[in-house]
């Protein structure tokens, strides 16, 4: 008996570890946008940038998916959102250390980067621009290679730094400048 009992229980055991492991792996696959964050530090202060990755899953992108000359959430999912832990001018506005809801305005030509006091929204549907903290605009580029997801990244050369925000072959760099 004690034997059927320990069979009994290591089989219901194997079946649970099995099924979690398979909802865990269906959950993933699932999930179309996957979560990034990527952050940057500099001295004794950082930047991190939480935001979902949608993928081009051959769509045009910007004019379509993303239309132009409308508030977008700068992702998929939740608003992407950064946290500034000191003082720094982001496309020649100064910010103060915290966390914001991140939105843009794609145009064919130029973005509207816009940081915003309304946290832990889902996507654009409740943006109120009476929360807006600053807006300022970058010029768009062509980046040497097509991005399958929507990436933002830092990058630093020498004293200039940047975050850029790229997706298919559209790219911007938003220039950081660390004060004290």
């Amino acid at each position: 008996m004690k034997k059927i009992i320990q069979t009994l229980t290591f089989s219901i055991a194997a079946m649970l570890f099995f099924s979690t492991a398979t909802m865990a792996q269906e959950a993933l696959k699932q999930k179309p946008s996957p979560l990034g964050l990527v952050t940057f530090k500099y001295e004794d202060a950082y930047v991190k940038v939480t935001y979902g990755r949608p993928h081009k899953r051959d769509r045009v992108i910007f004019g379509e998916l993303v239309p132009f000359g409308e508030v977008w959430r700068t992702g998929a999912n939740e608003a992407t959102e950064i946290t500034i832990t000191k003082p720094v001018k982001m496309g020649g506005k100064k910010i103060e250390p915290g966390t914001y809801s991140v939105f843009t305005i794609p145009q064919e030509d130029k973005w509207t980067i816009i940081f915003n006091k309304d946290l832990g929204q889902w996507g654009a549907y409740k943006y109120d621009e009476k929360k807006d903290l600053l807006r300022f605009e970058v010029p768009t580029s062509e980046s040497e290679v097509a991005y399958e997801p929507f990436t933002i990244m830092f990058d630093q050369k020498g004293d200039d730094i940047s975050m850029k925000m790229v997706w298919d072959s559209t790219m911007v760099s938003i220039p950081i400048e660390f004060i004290d």
